[in-house]
């Protein structure tokens, strides 16, 4: 037999990039060896093999030898592995394991020497032929060892394939570790994330940071303040929250030789940048609150309250209701405990003013803050009630649906367009109790009076309704703000005037408005208070709701407005509104009107006494007798009084009384006097 190939000197492989070697070893797989049961082969301990080790190891492999050598000293680590060159089909000769080791060390001495500092162009890496694929393949197949080390080493070539490998070799024997690694590092991601959220936290709240809100003039077109440019929004908000913050903990964090009205006018100001509102209703709203309720009750009005209907019970009861809503795809709920008759909608894939629902009367698109003034005025069956201002109807029906279509209710609304709608919600929802009518609300009193009940939800600026209308935020003066309420208190008046203190259920009055000023509310009721000692405020009987205020920048009211209720935006997610209910104990006093500035009860308890008609009732023997005392009648004189009354009459009628009727006579010289016109009618008859 000759010699074979693999007894001649190699020349050292040519070079070849490191990923086409990796890419190659991936693509074979390692057959068995022929008798089933590959070699363990004996490793030498020391340090890991590096490239050249692995190469030298794949060498020994494809001869069909297990390795049996001393440990090797590492390679020098580089960055270009050698490219195998193609073995030819092995041989069944026995290669000593001296010759071994001395083509070992050559082949190892070759890597060193030759390769080191040998670069491989982008396409010499990129190219692959297909011999050299074929070669790998025969040399892998053809060795009679397979070592588990070194398909495991091989299979770590790169450590940016590291990763990689070891997922493509998933298995059940390392799944639980890698599981447990997994956890481990998604562990220490959550708490380093938390550990920065803490460090954040501790940095806004450490007393010597001090945020700089207050602005220069030259830095205010970087605001957007006073500058053409949009302003920028990022940086107002920041500036708010900061303001604010400020605000609540001024001494320790407010700026040295600067004063609390200077950062609540930045404020201010960046808050009409922000939200658009004018600087007169943007003050107004602020000093209803503190700056952090403040704040809140800005940004609520920038989202739109929920959509509420209410559950007509002339027709439909909730649960029904309910029940058909959901069968066509509504999300809904109760609005809340508070109510019995509200259904809040989320989503709805029809629109809620076209089912025919709707147009069965079986429900009616309503805020849930117009719920609240007729639950305040608690209608009872068969009672006499008026609506001041009852357009579009919504609690007008309300109140028919409370009384069961019985008793009468009077629907009025001074605007004529507005009465045709009121109508048409009158006649949807089957409600047969009610009168409408067109009056000014202030001629009511002279034109009928003598209601159980009085329900005035008045005209008002509509600051709790800005997320309907956000043009409030521009559109309402100072002179809005003394025109209202000198409206509202008319108003408020001829409602009370309106009412039957002897009514047996009721002599109740009810006042609400969609404002949340105390223009409009608290001094309305109490200028009511002072103008009319007939009243008294009384419980509302409504379950939540905020007081109304007694005391309000230096103003004083009766403690009684306690018994008032505020809601808005921001607490129970309704429109801002108003609810306040008097009870009228007893008539209408005549000089009412001058109890004016009345500071406290005995004032006014003396001018009413002052004007009580005291007089005793007479007989008529009491009245004669003190009519002869006085010299009874004087005729003469009585006489002139009523010639002077004929007189008046007379030029009123466009006559002279100076006129002499003896002497006025008609064209045929008869009298035109009683006897004249007689004896005429006498001749007339005559001729016939």
């Amino acid at each position: 037999m000759g010699v074979g190939r693999r007894m001649k000197k190699q020349g050292p492989p040519t070079p070849l990039d490191e990923s086409l070697v990796t890419r190659k070893r991936k693509q074979v797989d390692i057959p068995p060896t022929a008798n089933g049961v590959g070699k363990k082969r004996r490793t030498a301990e020391g340090p890991p093999l590096m490239s050249g080790a692995i190469l030298r190891e794949q060498k020994a492999t494809v001869n069909g030898k297990a390795s049996k050598d001393k440990p090797l000293k590492a390679a020098k680590p580089n960055n270009i592995n050698p490219k195998k060159a193609p073995s030819p089909p092995p041989v069944e000769e026995e290669i000593s394991e001296e010759d071994e080791n001395t083509d070992r060390i050559d082949d190892l001495d070759l890597i060193e020497d030759g390769l080191e500092g040998v670069g491989v162009s982008g396409l010499d890496a990129l190219e692959t032929d297909d011999e050299d694929i074929e070669d790998d393949e025969f040399d892998i197949a053809d060795s009679d060892v397979v070592d588990s080390d070194i398909e495991q080493r091989t299979r770590m070539w790169s450590e940016d394939e590291d990763d990689s490998d070891a997922e493509e070799e998933l298995n059940a024997a390392n799944i639980e570790g890698l599981s447990r690694k997994l956890d481990m590092e998604q562990a220490i991601a959550e708490t380093e994330a938390q550990a920065e959220l803490e460090e954040a936290g501790m940095q806004t709240n450490i007393s010597g940071d001090k945020p700089k809100v207050l602005v220069d003039d030259e830095d205010e077109d970087v605001a957007g303040g006073t500058s053409t440019l949009a302003p920028d929004l990022q940086l107002l908000r920041t500036r708010i929250t900061d303001a604010i913050r400020v605000l609540g903990d001024f001494s320790n964090l407010a700026e040295e030789d600067r004063s609390r009205a200077e950062y609540t006018a930045q404020l201010l100001k960046d808050i009409c940048a922000y939200y658009g509102y004018s600087p007169f209703l943007a003050e107004k709203l602020f000093n209803l609150f503190p700056p952090g309720e403040a704040f809140a009750f800005f940004e609520a009005n920038e989202t739109p309250r929920p959509m509420v209907i209410r559950t007509n019970t002339l027709k439909s009861h909730r649960r029904e209701l309910a029940q058909a809503l959901i069968n066509r795809g509504v999300t809904l709920e109760p609005i809340g405990k508070w109510s019995k008759v509200g259904l809040q909608i989320f989503e709805s894939p029809v629109p809620i003013g076209a089912t025919p629902e709707y147009l069965a009367g079986h429900y009616i698109l309503q805020a849930a803050s117009s719920f609240l003034p007729v639950m305040a005025l608690a209608p009872q069956e068969h009672e006499r009630i008026l609506d001041m201002a009852a357009a579009p109807g919504g609690k007008t029906t309300y109140i028919a649906a409370l009384m069961k279509n019985t008793g009468c209710i009077f629907a009025n609304d001074a605007n004529k367009a507005r009465a045709k709608g009121l109508i048409g919600n009158i006649h949807r929802l089957g409600v047969k109790n009610t009168i409408v009518c067109n009056y000014d609300a202030l001629e009511f009193p002279h034109v009928i009076r003598g209601f159980d009940r009085v329900l005035l939800d008045a005209p008002c600026s509509g600051t709790g309704v800005i997320a309907k209308d956000a043009s409030v935020k521009t559109n309402k003066t100072e002179k809005d703000f003394m025109r209202l309420p000198h409206l509202q208190k008319r108003l408020l008046l001829a409602a009370i005037d309106s009412v039957d203190h002897a009514s047996k259920t009721g002599g109740y009055i009810v006042y609400s408005t969609c404002s949340v000023t105390v223009e409009e509310n608290e001094q309305v009721v109490q200028y009511a208070l002072n103008k009319r000692p007939n009243v008294k405020l009384v419980s509302t009987g409504l379950t939540f709701g905020r007081e109304g205020y007694t005391s309000y920048m230096g103003k004083t009211f009766h403690p009684s407005l306690k018994e008032t209720r505020r809601y808005y935006p921001h607490t129970y997610n309704v429109d801002g509104f108003f609810v306040s209910k008097f009870k009228k104990t007893g008539p209408t006093p005549a000089n009412a009107v001058l109890a004016v500035n009345g500071k406290n009860s005995k004032q006014e308890t003396t001018a009413v006494e002052e004007f009580v008609d005291k007089t005793p009732i007479l007989t008529e023997e009491e009245e004669e007798a003190k009519a002869d005392d006085f010299g009874g009648w004087d005729e003469e004189e009585d006489r002139e009084y009523m010639e002077r009354a004929k007189k008046a009459a007379l030029r009123k009628k466009g006559r002279d009384p100076k006129a002499d009727k003896a002497k006025a006579k008609s064209s045929d010289g008869t009298s035109n006097t009683e006897d004249g016109q007689a004896k005429k009618f006498k001749k007339t008859k005559k001729a016939c």
